[in-house]
């Protein structure tokens, strides 16, 4: 029985309006997808950017080192290179050159066949006044769900 492996990016919602979402393979060298079989990976930092070649890499996201790995460990913060068709990276490029956009990680995961793939959107940074307006709902939220619960266990108990 094999654990399911799905390291997510939760503030990049919150940080970020997301729009179009890819999937795309990432490349792994020597001890990286042990550390990543036992969930030892943060992506909450990392952010994509093209090459002078229109390859796309992903930037500081941190696997851990293989805690049995030898001499022969992975670098924690290494370039990882993503693998996507060319008509998606075309359509990527165009999208970041057009405007303020940026590409972020949204979760990393690995699939039925055993292969590392990553989640990948099209990202807008969200104003200040954005941020705000989703904390105040979720405590408007809570207290609502606070005030219908003590009313049902009132009306339970009459």
């Amino acid at each position: 029985m094999t654990k399911k492996i799905n390291i997510k990016n939760r503030k990049a919602g919150f940080k970020f309006k997301l729009m179009d979402e890819y999937t795309a393979g990432i490349v792994l060298n020597g001890t990286e997808i042990k550390s990543l079989r036992e969930g030892k990976a943060s992506i909450a930092e990392g952010f994509c950017e093209f090459n002078d070649k229109n390859e796309l890499f992903v930037v500081n996201i941190n696997i851990q080192e293989y805690r049995y790995g030898n001499n022969y460990n992975h670098k924690p913060k290494a370039i990882r290179k993503l693998l996507l068709n060319k008509s998606e990276l075309k359509k990527l490029k165009k999208e970041i050159n057009n405007s303020g956009i940026t590409i972020i990680p949204t979760s990393l995961y690995i699939n039925e066949k055993g292969l590392a793939k990553m989640k990948i959107s099209l990202a807008k940074g969200k104003k200040l006044f954005d941020k705000r307006e989703i904390l105040k709902k979720r405590d408007i939220e809570k207290k609502l769900n606070k005030v219908k619960k003590n009313f049902l266990n009132k009306t339970k108990k009459n």
